[in-house]
């Protein structure tokens, strides 16, 4: 029976072990990140050493996407980036939303499963690398706090909807005592303390006068909240920059009407103390590096720095789904809506290719409405291309007085997709509760609005060429391989890239009567559509020159007799095998292909020495020798493309030997899980370079 743990404490202990392990390694901001229910999410849990707002583009982050904390789950190793530069060039998106000097170590926490991935970040004035002793204390901090995930999933312990922020216990009071209140009160210019959440937590009088503000105007308020004239980005990304790296910031604000201040910031893991001064008065502070910022819209500087890391993610999205996803994991919960729709226009209604946040009944209730409805305002906003928001229901009533019935949700966004002035769909974010648009924040919707237009008309592209390209390349393989006595087989086909996922690598299994087969594997260069049509125009030469009984030589020197003929400007490598039952011969002919593995029943295994001829195409007189081996009860024979061996860098014939290593090993009571075994063990789940095919025959 398992018992009721208390929440509470499951998130007490969590935290307590989090906040240990920031100690311990002197991490100054720290993230723990846990995997959604459906694996494919990581949802920022808790949060220490920067205000929950500062990580609002990174509360949720795909898995599969390319980010330090998704990498270390998914790949199951700990990444290190020592500096900016390293971001850089490895993560790119990541770095334009987090551009301040740094380094951080994302590390998985796995337990008997997966849970998530534990952040830490350090001022880059720390060493640009790791020892072995740090790297033990971050691994075994994360096994602690599996264990305690582990523990609280056994006792029912609830997971949060909302990140928590938690003190690493390294701060200090902010209030001063009277000796040192004095100390600050003597000196020239002004002085006021704020918290990591950019709170004022002390202000002297002279900062009072300075920034021309009663003191309980000033404490627990935000400076750019409190003092209007320092509503700017450039101010509020100076604390930022300060907070994330912990290194003295700079900047010059200007009083109105034309009094100039001289800000300079000086932060350390419990806050920021903060000196203002003239600009250009004597008896001033060492002056802290002055942090550029260029001048940008009056928006909060997270929300430029998220609209730029969403921006980049959009760059990224292939498909139509990948649209939806992003929008739905990144941009839903920046705004913090909790529905979406995104439809498009077509034949003059609006179809719906994605939602979230909406039972499936609504979405037939709003799907297919014609353009000029009066039941919604999507076709309208679309037709207008003008984005139209609605507080509450009544705003939204007055004109559609059905919607807010049908949708149940109390506060809509709707952003028309417009490209070159060409109508592309429309993006409706909507809420659970009523909610104000300010300005701002309409600008910054308005303007994503053009960036998703964007993503989504390429990735409606996409997709039509996707399943043009897939149909071909469905239509071009064997639809399935023939049951032949006494032969077991299977096969497998994995396309280079995640583009167009066509390519030119074949295989094919021919009956040749009641006592033959022949079994076929080859590869065009490429992965396109030429690629495909050449690879369909090889594949049939091949079966038509094999069904008359055509030797394995000659059926290749037939094959390259045509393709010169064709003049392609590919080339191709195949592989024939004739098995001729009877006789118990296997006979081989190679053109330029990978040599084909063996397995004995005894378990010997080894490359077959077939003696390669040219590529076909080459040379309309080459030669291809033939090669016979014994057909033997047990045996394997396993046929590749060399997209299954050849890496950057890796000896072609030593990848090959690794792969009879692991068929040799391999459990062939399954050819299926056989093939598994073999693509997992060359690692074939990365990105791909090349389109790999296998195919595999045992002889019963």
């Amino acid at each position: 029976m398992t018992a009721t743990g208390d929440p509470a404490l499951d998130a007490d202990a969590l935290e307590a072990a989090f906040a240990e392990t920031m100690r311990r390694t002197g991490a100054s901001i720290g993230a723990l990140y846990l995997l959604a229910p459906d694996g494919n999410l990581l949802c920022l849990d808790v949060l220490s050493g920067v205000p929950v707002e500062f990580a609002s583009p990174w509360t949720r982050v795909p898995l599969a996407s390319p980010a330090p904390v998704a990498d270390a789950v998914r790949e199951d190793r700990l990444v290190w980036i020592g500096s900016q530069e390293e971001m850089v060039r490895c993560y790119p998106r990541t770095a334009m939303a987090l551009p301040y000097p740094l380094a951080l170590v994302a590390a998985p926490v796995t337990g008997a499963r997966r849970w998530g991935s534990l952040l830490l970040m350090w001022p880059a004035t720390r060493p640009p690398y790791m020892t072995q002793r740090e790297r033990g204390n971050i691994n075994s901090s994360c096994r602690r706090l599996a264990r305690l995930l582990e523990e609280a999933a056994e006792r029912g312990g609830a997971r949060r909807a909302r990140p928590r922020a938690v003190s690493a216990g390294t701060g200090r009071g902010a209030a001063p005592e009277p000796a040192a209140a004095d100390y600050v009160e003597r000196l020239p210019g002004g002085s006021c303390a704020l918290d990591l959440e950019g709170r004022i937590t002390y202000v002297s009088s002279g900062a009072c006068e300075l920034l021309g503000r009663e003191a309980g105007q000033l404490l627990g308020t935000l400076p750019w909240q409190s003092v209007r004239w320092l509503d700017d980005p450039a101010c509020e990304d100076s604390y930022r920059a300060a907070v994330i790296s912990r290194e003295p910031v700079s900047f010059s604000a200007c009083r109105p009407p034309n009094h100039w201040l001289d800000i300079h910031l000086y932060p350390d893991a419990s806050g920021i103390s903060a000196r203002i001064v003239p600009a250009g008065a004597p008896g001033q502070p060492s002056p802290a590096p002055r942090r550029t910022t260029p001048t940008a819209v009056p928006a909060r500087a997270g929300r430029l720095y998220q609209l730029t890391h969403l921006a980049a993610g959009l760059t990224e999205v292939v498909g139509v789904q990948d649209v939806v996803d992003l929008v739905a994991d990144q941009i839903m919960p920046a705004f913090g809506a909790q529905g979406l729709v995104l439809s498009t226009a077509e034949a003059g209604r609006l179809r719906i290719t994605g939602h979230r946040g909406y039972p499936a009944e609504t979405i037939r209730r709003l799907d297919g409405l014609p353009l000029d409805t009066t039941f919604t305002p999507a076709g309208q906003a679309l037709g207008s291309g003008i984005p139209a928001f609605f507080a509450n229901p009544e705003e939204m009533r007055r004109t559609y007085p059905e919607a807010p019935v049908v949708s149940g949700k109390k506060a809509w966004a709707f952003l028309p997709l417009i490209i070159s002035s060409r109508p592309v769909g429309v993006c409706i974010l909507s809420y659970d509760s009523p909610h104000e648009f300010p300005a701002e924040e309409r600008a910054v919707l308005t303007s994503l609005a053009g960036l998703i237009a964007q993503a989504f008309d390429r990735a409606r592209l996409y997709d039509v060429k996707h399943d043009l390209a897939h149909g071909l390349q469905q239509a071009l393989l064997p639809r399935g391989l023939p049951t032949l006595d006494p032969l077991r087989v299977a096969a497998r086909y994995l396309p280079a890239t995640r583009g167009m996922e066509i390519g030119g690598d074949f295989y094919d299994l021919i009956r040749l009567g009641a006592d033959a087969a022949a079994a076929v594997i080859g590869d065009v260069q490429g992965h396109n559509v030429a690629a495909a049509a050449l690879m369909g125009q090889v594949r049939t030469a091949v079966h038509a020159h094999a069904t008359l009984g055509t030797p394995p030589d000659q059926v290749l020197h037939r094959t390259n007799q045509l393709l010169a003929d064709l003049a392609p400007d590919l080339f191709t490598s195949c592989l024939y095998v004739h098995l001729d039952f009877a006789r118990e011969r296997v006979s081989l002919a190679s053109a330029g292909h990978p040599p084909p593995l063996l397995r004995l029943a005894d378990g010997d295994t080894r490359a077959v020495v077939v003696p390669p001829g040219p590529l076909l195409g080459v040379d309309p007189d080459a030669v291809f020798p033939l090669v016979e081996i014994p057909l033997t009860r047990g045996m394997l024979l396993a046929l590749y493309t060399d997209g299954l061996v050849e890496r950057p860098g890796t000896d072609l014939e030593d990848a090959i030997t690794r792969l009879a290593q692991h068929l040799a090993d391999a459990d062939d009571r399954d050819l299926d899980g056989l093939i598994d075994t073999l693509l997992s063990n060359a690692e074939t789940t990365a990105q791909r370079i090349d389109d790999i095919a296998l195919l595999v025959l045992q002889c019963e």
